[in-house]
């Protein structure tokens, strides 16, 4: 464990290459996800849990999980079954979102949604096994050096995260929204700090747990990942609005069709981007006790609001 308190702050350098460092831990998850995951009997679902799990994306979540988790004194290796479960919560979260009952799109990361290449029944059984999966891969495959009361608070903490109270709720309120002129920025938050925020924030803070973060880290992790959720938010539904199909690997323009209030349709586009420097700023000042151990995380910040996908 790494406390804050106890760390003495250490000189940042400007050398730190994040394009490597994200290279590097993309291909540890993509391995570790392949591995865990083969093709047995039924064929068909395994097939299908894999063709969304293993599309490609950033893997931002279990990167951020693994740094956090580094950060904290921990290693890869504590850390690891934790990651890919929460890109296993993440996938099915994205093939449940694309569905015709939800935000009906047809192409995912570059490549045809789940449901069109599989059909929407499978689809959704897909999503409820990587669920279920991702729960089971913490609970089993995580080092026994790891203490077990530590491994049952991510478990709370994933569940809180993408239930009612967090992932699912938000969707909720998002659906209500669709169409609707007069949605609060209050709302909006709300919509995001569930949904989008609230997935990032167990990546972050789960790392934090798994190392045995003190009390205080818990909490400073919690506004970094909270600050940075928000930001990825922002960004996104900027995106929405000027990127092409191609750079976003889905459907563009898609909030605008569906007549999503988003923060750019509040504040424009250049304030939103202001606001989400401004959080990714804050955020970083969290990480400050940490000293040169804090600059992936700190880099990673700064790659979500500079980001064209």
């Amino acid at each position: 464990m790494v406390a804050a308190d106890n760390l003495q702050k250490m000189p940042e350098t400007a050398t730190f290459n994040l394009v490597a460092y994200l290279k590097e831990r993309q291909k540890l998850c993509d391995t570790a996800l392949d591995k865990c995951m083969p093709v047995i009997y039924p064929e068909t679902i395994y097939e299908s849990m894999r063709y969304s799990l293993l599309a490609g994306g950033k893997r931002v979540r279990p990167i951020l999980c693994l740094a956090t988790c580094e950060m904290m004194g921990g290693t890869i290796e504590m850390a690891m079954p934790t990651a890919c479960a929460v890109e296993m919560i993440h996938t099915m979260s994205l093939i449940h979102d694309d569905l015709p009952a939800m935000d009906n799109d047809d192409y995912r990361r570059g490549m045809l949604t789940n449901h069109k290449v599989y059909g929407e029944d499978i689809a959704i059984l897909a999503g409820d096994g990587l669920l279920a999966f991702a729960f089971e891969l913490v609970a089993t495959k995580t080092p026994e050096n790891v203490p077990r009361d530590k491994v049952l608070q991510v478990i709370a903490r994933l569940g809180r995260a993408l239930g009612a109270a967090g992932l699912v709720g938000g969707q909720v309120v998002d659906l209500e929204s669709e169409g609707k002129s007069d949605i609060s920025l209050e709302t909006l938050n709300f919509i995001h700090n569930h949904k989008t925020a609230a997935l990032l924030e167990a990546c972050v803070v789960c790392g934090g747990i798994l190392a045995g973060a003190a009390a205080d880290d818990i909490q400073r992790l919690t506004r970094y990942s909270q600050n940075i959720g928000l930001a990825f938010q922002i960004i996104d539904d900027i995106l929405d609005v000027t990127a092409t199909q191609e750079q976003l690997g889905k459907t563009a323009g898609k909030d605008l069709v569906a007549k999503k209030v988003t923060y750019p349709s509040l504040w424009g586009i250049e304030e939103s981007r202001a606001k989400a420097q401004q959080l990714v700023e804050s955020a970083c000042a969290e990480l400050e006790p940490y000293g040169s151990l804090a600059q992936p995380l700190k880099a990673i910040a700064h790659f979500i609001v500079n980001r064209n996908n």
